[in-house]
């Protein structure tokens, strides 16, 4: 770590100056641990899982700022493979829930059963459901009714579940991962954009490269897949994800986060001229929010000790990506929301 006064200036490498201002010691030398933690993350990621680095570092960068995420992709991506594997470095339980049409709400939750006691007495019993684990992946969360979708974001929002009139803490850290298939939508409980909203990213999983796609062939065809290490204690993860939130942040980076999220909205006056009949709703205060606490967690991961506004560029495509409502002009000249927010930025 370099020395000097905590406003010295330094340069890290391959990255704009950075001041510790605001940080303490303790919290500076933490930094320096969670970037090493992730640089040997994606290094065991990297044996099992090829390519999608842009993906990861998404992932990462929702776990250690507490937030939830959406995955897109074709079947195929990975997506389960790379959730499964992300909790086994990071020494987490794992489940995993494949959503249903006739998925049960208490299939998530979890429910009371009548058992025998040793005393001769029946008595109800909770057993835990499948949303009691560390990192939870909901898979095609749009094929489950949206009585079963609200079971799961209510545990999302409020850290617990009711059953019963009781209520149950879930374990921390708790992070969800829901996937849908972009493909094959007849039949399918499409989430509304207020549920949309909740999750703090959209992480897209595009096709691999022709070269990844042969060394995936030759990963998956041969001997099976290695255990990889695990890197984290849980005692560290909850001290990484308490810095996250100490990462310091300009003011006028707080100023140019809402600035960009306000230009989204058609209808008030902020919005580029272009954009007014390409965008039905713009995103929320909730988008200002993930945006800052996205930054903090990606300038942490990268060893910076304050928020850059390449920070919140670089969290903003995924950000807000999925907080837009287009109109019918932008489906019929098939302009993505993706492509609105890389022009606003």
């Amino acid at each position: 770590m370099p020395t000097g006064t905590f406003q010295d200036k330094f340069v890290m490498p391959g990255q704009l100056q950075v001041t510790h201002e605001g940080l303490s010691g303790d919290d500076v030398a933490a930094i320096d641990r969670l970037q090493q933690a992730y640089a040997e993350l994606r290094t065991e990621l990297a044996r099992v899982i090829v390519g999608q680095s842009e993906a990861i570092e998404q992932l990462a960068i929702c776990f250690f700022a507490r937030r939830n995420a959406l995955l897109v992709g074709v079947p195929g991506l990975a997506k389960t493979l790379l959730v499964g594997k992300f909790a086994e470095t990071l020494s987490l339980s794992f489940s995993r829930v494949q959503f249903t049409p006739d998925l049960m709400p208490m299939d998530i939750t979890g429910t009371d059963i009548l058992q025998d006691t040793a005393e001769g007495r029946r008595e109800f019993h909770f057993v835990r459901g499948p949303v009691f684990a560390n990192v939870v992946l909901a898979d095609e969360i749009n094929r489950a009714p949206p009585k079963t979708q609200a079971a799961l974001l209510e545990a999302m929002q409020e850290g617990n579940v009711t059953v019963l009139g009781k209520e149950y803490a879930l374990p921390s850290p708790f992070m969800v991962l829901a996937t849908q298939n972009p493909v094959e939508q007849e039949g399918t409980y499409p989430l509304p954009e207020a549920q949309l909203d909740r999750f703090m990213s959209l992480i897209e999983l595009g096709y691999p490269s022709e070269a990844e796609e042969i060394q995936i062939a030759r990963m998956t065809t041969g001997e099976s897949q290695p255990v990889l290490d695990s890197l984290l204690s849980v005692d560290e993860i909850l001290g990484h994800q308490d810095l996250v939130r100490r990462v310091p942040v300009p003011d006028h980076l707080y100023e140019f986060a809402a600035k960009l999220v306000r230009q989204t909205r058609p209808d008030g006056g902020t919005a580029p001229d272009w954009l007014i009949p390409l965008v039905a709703w713009g995103a929320g205060p909730r988008a200002v929010q993930s945006l800052i606490l996205g930054a903090k967690s990606r300038a942490a991961l990268y060893g910076s000790y304050m928020v850059r506004r390449e920070d919140v560029l670089a969290v903003a495509p995924s950000v807000l990506s999925h907080r837009l409502v287009l109109t019918f002009a932008a489906q019929a000249e098939r302009v993505s929301a993706r492509e609105i927010v890389a022009r606003l930025i």
